[in-house]
């Protein structure tokens, strides 16, 4: 199996480098650990240090300080390749979230088209149930359980929860696991500030269930165009998305405090290979 190559890359010249060293390593553990023996792929991670050399091969994710209206964070480059722009700040590290997000599906997704056919679904309530037919879902493995809430730590870097191919299970199954962090509880659950995309067979049309509100909503987003699915969907979708999302400021106070801790443990251990080497020569 071919190992694919990300890089990350800030175009904002803001955010702290060694934040973006540890950044693009946590995530290299995310797809090693996490997310390689659930959707059967090999990746790796590291930190570009210019936006002006982006090595061949290499698939670039983009910190930008904002995006262009109606544009969305996944693209195609001429070639079909694909990469991805977050928008990052330095005063919040929310960004390493969308990171991992972006990454993760890119992987599992590389062009953006992967569709798996599944019962469909209907609002019912505050969420979503089965319903007769079935439905064509985009595969985007990061956004049922996109909100922040559900993110999880990797060495003080909050990084996405992601689902598992066995979200697009008929029915529920005992002691199943539906995202990686356990957060959604049956097949096709929608989770507060995610959604779910999918392509309705008899009208042909993609479709959306939201629930970035109390109560989920439909959107019709009509004919899918252009040549990549997700493509069309982030622009229509990641603006609404973003402006809804709320910081998890339990979870970032947490891994400020732990990569503080893992910096002065690393001094500590420095210094006392810097005595050994000191002795040795003596």
């Amino acid at each position: 199996m071919s190992v694919i190559q990300i890089g990350l890359v800030d175009k904002t010249g803001k955010i702290d480098t060694q934040l973006l060293q540890e950044t693009a390593a946590a995530i290299s553990v995310q797809i090693t650990r996490d997310l390689s023996p659930i959707w059967n792929l090999q990746a790796t991670v590291q930190y570009l240090p210019s936006p002006k050399k982006i090595p061949v091969g290499v698939w670039p994710v983009f910190l930008v300080g904002k995006l262009p209206p109606d544009e969305g964070g996944f693209h195609l480059d001429k070639k079909n390749q694909p990469f991805a722009e977050v928008i990052a700040t330095p005063e919040a590290n929310d960004w390493t979230i969308d990171a991992s997000h972006e990454i993760v599906e890119m992987l599992v997704d590389p062009q953006g088209n992967r569709l798996q056919t599944s019962r469909a679904i209907e609002i019912s309530g505050e969420g979503v149930a089965d319903t007769t037919g079935e439905f064509d879902y985009l595969v985007e493995a990061c956004d049922p359980c996109e909100a922040n809430d559900y993110a999880y730590s990797i060495a003080g870097i909050a990084v996405s929860d992601f689902i598992t191919p066995n979200f697009y299970d008929p029915v529920v199954g005992s002691s199943i696991r539906y995202s990686f962090g356990g957060n959604i509880k049956a097949p096709r659950q929608i989770l507060p500030g995610g959604y779910i995309s999918f392509v309705n067979p008899e009208t042909d049309d993609l479709g959306q269930i939201l629930l970035l509100g109390p109560k989920p909503e439909f959107k019709n987003l009509g004919p899918a165009a252009g040549s990549s699915l997700r493509m069309f969907v982030d622009s229509r979708t990641l603006d609404r998305v973003t402006k809804h999302r709320k910081r998890n400021e339990k979870l970032s106070a947490w891994c400020a405090e732990h990569r503080k801790m893992r910096d002065a443990a690393a001094i500590k251990r420095a210094e006392s290979f810097s005595r050994l080497a000191h002795a040795a020569t003596k």
